[in-house]
């Protein structure tokens, strides 16, 4: 127990063992080597030059006060067009659109919101670190349903989400684009976690923030859109990947009424409300993403291909990523059976760091699979395989 001037403390049972992540340890090797930080997920690239300008303008006329708790009727309005123009979902952004303080609070809300403690949470394995935190937070089980390695892709294991339901079960979290295997679900895949939330009237959340970074032949489609969906889901997205403003923490959650007015009732007692400059400037841009998006894509594709290219004359096997800004390599080839041991030894071997999947994972799963970002400047990432070259030597 820590001992403290005047008494004794504890930290509560949900937040035990939240301590430093592999993410800390790895970001610190970067620093204290100075090894190319291919770990995060933070983005090296341009923001789209209006917004910045539009942000700046309404910082500097005083737009810096609270906006309205649910957001700016603008920006809640331009995410109702979107999800209408892309995916044909109508929703009343009086009531049906929420704007939050980036997707992590939004999922977690969402979680707040849907579960008490006792209950159950499916999510597909591997999967982002925060969703493991909230169930937790909530007093929840989170229970990973693995993706399987097929062939240079993932795929799903409908058998293994359908044992893996129980009476307990409330809460299905689907991210699709995924992070961290840049994983697009097919169509196939998605009717068979529809048919899932149906039969056994569970709740979806879906985390869509790579909804504009999809690359492949495989469109991102929301399970919303698909027959019996709309009514039992809650659908999450943000502006940090899509206009490389990760620190503006602007996001949204949008899906039936009562739904989004139940995330309300958490998330007021989270943030509250944030980012008043930032809204009002995004509606904007979200008007025209569109545009913006295709280039952005464009350039992304370009990075990851140069990332795999360099994987593999590395000696590695990577793996296909058709979404997002990960790229995963089995690292066997290079003599290695835990990808924990090969990222705490790659900054001083050729001076590069990137994340162990097994970060990710909720159940036991690969153990040599690891994560390499190439959501950075073509420089950096020219470094990175160069240095990285150096395994294969």
């Amino acid at each position: 127990m820590d001992t403290m001037s005047g008494g004794t403390w504890r930290p509560a049972e949900r937040v035990r063992g939240m301590g430093t992540s592999i993410f800390t340890e790895m970001t610190e090797l970067a620093r204290e080597t100075g090894a190319v930080n291919l770990g995060q997920g933070v983005p090296e690239l341009a923001s789209p030059p209006q917004l910045l300008r539009d942000v700046a303008d309404a910082v500097l006329g005083g737009h810096n006060q609270y906006p309205p708790a649910i957001g700016l009727p603008a920006l809640r309005e331009a995410v109702a067009a979107h999800q209408l123009r892309r995916y044909g979902l109508g929703l009343d952004p009086a009531c049906e659109v929420l704007v939050t303080t980036g997707a992590t609070e939004a999922l977690a809300a969402c979680v707040l919101a849907l579960c008490d403690p006792g209950d159950e949470i499916i999510a597909f394995d591997p999967c982002y670190d925060a969703y493991a935190a909230d169930a937790r937070l909530a007093g929840a089980r989170l229970v990973g349903v693995p993706l399987a390695a097929d062939g240079d892709g993932f795929a799903l294991d409908a058998g293994a989400l359908r044992a893996a339901v129980t009476p307990r079960t409330r809460v299905l979290i689907l991210n699709t684009p995924h992070n961290p295997t840049g994983k697009v679900f097919t169509p196939a895949e998605l009717e068979a976690v529809a048919a899932v939330c149906r039969e056994h009237d569970l709740t979806a959340v879906t985390d869509e923030v790579y909804e504009h970074l999809v690359y492949g032949d495989v469109p991102h489609r929301p399970i919303a859109a698909l027959p019996g969906m709309r009514e039992r889901t809650l659908s999450v997205s943000s502006a940090g990947k899509t206009f490389n403003t990760t620190g503006w923490k602007v996001g949204w959650v949008t899906g039936p009424a009562p739904l989004v007015a139940a995330v309300n009732a958490a998330k007021q007692f989270l943030t509250y409300a944030s980012g008043t400059p930032y809204q009002g400037a995004l509606a904007r841009a979200l008007d025209s993403v569109e545009e913006w998006a295709a280039g952005l894509r464009s350039q992304l594709r370009g990075h990851r291909d140069l990332l795999t290219t360099g994987l593999e004359a590395a000696g590695l096997r990577p793996f296909r990523s058709d979404a997002g800004y990960f790229v995963q390599a089995d690292v066997r080839p290079a003599g290695y059976e835990d990808g924990v041991a090969f990222c705490r030894d790659l900054p001083g071997r050729v001076g590069v760091v990137a994340i162990p999947t097994s970060a990710f994972q909720v159940a036991e799963g690969p153990r040599w699979l690891v994560r390499f970002s190439f959501c950075k400047r073509e420089a950096t990432l020219d470094e990175a395989v160069t240095r990285l070259k150096r395994l294969a030597a």
